[in-house]
């Protein structure tokens, strides 16, 4: 019978929900040796917070962190705040001696995620890092195909990560539901936000990224500021395209921008490789695409696998084969395997020191659009 794991979720909103889903549905999908229990939810304002917890089932709210991670009835912390909060929250949470589940990006920057890293190593919790894209089966099909030696030597990687909803001029930055315009409260904008999923994705499927040449734009320059009510300048990134070098000697393509009219949440990735191609698409999620040079001639060309069969990554655990399922499941995904490893006391990734890799090629990604000369990762 599965054991409890008090379950406290620190700030709410969008990922929030996800998160709590995930939480409220793994159990009864997966057959783990602890059962998520929704014990607590935490954020500064009370009203919001009791609504939240009303609707997802959470069983008390609090609206002091710190006071949170003193209860001795929880066991994991997941951190849904602005990215400004990561650090100190994850650094009180390892010396709480609580798992720590929190989300991307990782930190503001490297410096940062360092210390966050040195935290949990040092307290020995479980940790990671929302990169919930890795466990769509899909993208994890990807990743068993390249292992496999599907694709032999890479020679591309190319991604993208298109919106278009901060094209507006209107659009104020600041506050609960814009932090993300606001660089003091994220560090930076479609580089954090956008590409740094790409990122994750690419590392965990074709390694190290050696260096980068990268380009950032700032369209609209200036926004009222919704905490302060006055205009102020705009100091995310709205839009940024890199290319680099892969440690295995493969080149990479990278863009993101919000300022992509036609495209809501536009995620793909293709890889060249020479025997094989495989490319994907988050808005066909559950599909992937596969071309084969070695298959015979007259039966050369792309095949989409529809990745819904019971011998493909995690789908055993849902319907019959032919039936799709959805983005909130690469959370429920990633909620069973950190349990599964948890109880192990095995590491599953991405844990913090793994994003620590996506957080310096997002670093030095700035720091090239800065300079306007290659930088190492």
């Amino acid at each position: 019978m599965s054991k409890p794991l008090n379950i406290a979720m620190i700030g709410y909103g969008f990922m929030g929900r996800a998160h709590s889903n995930a939480y409220a549905n793994v159990s009864h999908y997966f057959d783990l040796p602890y059962k998520p229990v929704l014990k607590a939810v935490c954020a500064r304002d009370k009203s919001k917070a009791e609504a939240f917890a009303a609707q997802w089932g959470y069983e008390s709210v609090e609206t002091d962190w710190k006071k949170l991670l003193e209860r001795k009835d929880i066991d994991a912390v997941d951190i849904c705040t602005p990215n400004n909060l990561h650090k100190e929250i994850s650094i009180a949470a390892a010396k709480a001696g609580k798992a720590i589940l929190c989300e991307k990006p990782l930190a503001m920057n490297v410096a940062e995620g360092e210390e966050m890293c040195d935290a949990v190593e040092k307290a020995g919790v479980a940790n990671t890092v929302w990169y919930n894209y890795r466990r769509i089966p899909a993208v994890t099909f990807a990743k068993q195909l390249i292992d496999e030696g599907k694709l032999g030597r890479v020679f591309h990687y190319r991604a993208n990560f298109l919106q278009d909803w901060t094209i507006s001029a209107d659009l104020p930055q600041g506050g609960a539901a814009l932090w993300r315009l606001d660089a003091a409260a994220a560090g930076s904008g479609v580089t954090g936000d956008l590409l740094a999923h790409c990122i994750d994705t690419a590392l965990w499927l074709n390694g190290s990224i050696k260096n980068v040449s990268a380009m950032t734009e700032t369209f609209i320059k200036e926004r009222k500021h919704t905490l302060t009510g006055k205009v102020e300048k705009v100091t995310i990134d709205d839009a940024c395209t890199f290319m680099g070098r892969f440690e295995n000697g493969s080149l990479a393509l990278f863009e993101s921008t919000r300022y992509a009219r036609g495209h809501k949440a536009l995620y793909t990735f293709e890889i060249n490789g020479e025997n094989a191609s495989i490319k994907w698409d988050l808005h066909d999620l559950h599909r992937l695409q596969f071309f084969d040079y070695r298959d015979a001639g007259p039966l050369r060309g792309w095949r989409s696998i529809h990745v819904t069969d019971g011998d493909h990554p995690y789908m055993k655990h849902w319907w019959v084969p032919g039936l799709s399922i959805g983005y909130e499941c690469g959370f429920v995904h990633q909620v069973a395997d950190f349990i599964t490893g948890m109880a192990a006391g095995k590491p599953v990734g991405p844990t913090f020191r793994d994003a620590l890799e996506t957080q310096k090629v997002c670093d030095a990604v700035l720091a090239s659009a800065k300079s306007g000369a290659w930088t190492e990762v």
